[in-house]
């Protein structure tokens, strides 16, 4: 059975479409993925890690209202940042993720683990919240393959 990374990159070559991420909390880890794969370059233009809100804001185009109503981990933001790098860079199909890797800065209305994942592709973006359990590095990587699932579901890939 072939990795999704792999699966998904075969799509996006096959449909002719160009692939963008938007990561915070995984810092790279999707964009690492998906770069494994020999090729990647045809389809993959490139990712924004934003971990800090003003980088969110600059290089995303999240909206200062929306990060002062909802927080940077949230539906709202995840939207917003998948939007901003498919519009930043051109892209078809984007993906952005932002939550709490811990093992600090979660709060009871927001815990550890707590994770928003956007995709979008054309004019729709799907968001999906997550509360993953285990270390930072565990959060980070289910995570990334939740992203992957997402991106497979988008682009009509069963895995």
């Amino acid at each position: 059975m072939k990795k999704p990374e792999r699966l998904i990159g075969e799509s996006l070559r096959e449909k002719g479409l160009k692939l963008a991420l938007a990561e915070s909390c995984t810092g790279g880890l999707l964009s690492s993925t998906l770069t494994d794969i020999p090729g990647s370059s045809e389809y993959f233009l490139g990712s924004i890690v934003a971990y800090a809100n003003g980088v969110k804001r600059s290089e995303l185009g999240v909206k200062a209202a929306t990060l002062k109503k909802y927080g940077a981990v949230s539906k709202e933001t995840a939207r917003e940042m998948a939007r901003g790098v498919k519009k930043a860079l051109g892209a078809d199909v984007s993906a952005a993720i932002t939550g709490i890797a811990g093992p600090g800065g979660g709060s009871p209305e927001k815990p550890v683990g707590l994770v928003f994942i956007a995709v979008s592709r054309g004019r729709a973006t799907t968001v999906q919240r997550f509360v993953f359990k285990g270390t930072r590095k565990s959060i980070k990587k289910q995570s990334a393959e939740a992203a992957l699932s997402m991106l497979a579901e988008a682009l009509g890939i069963k895995i």
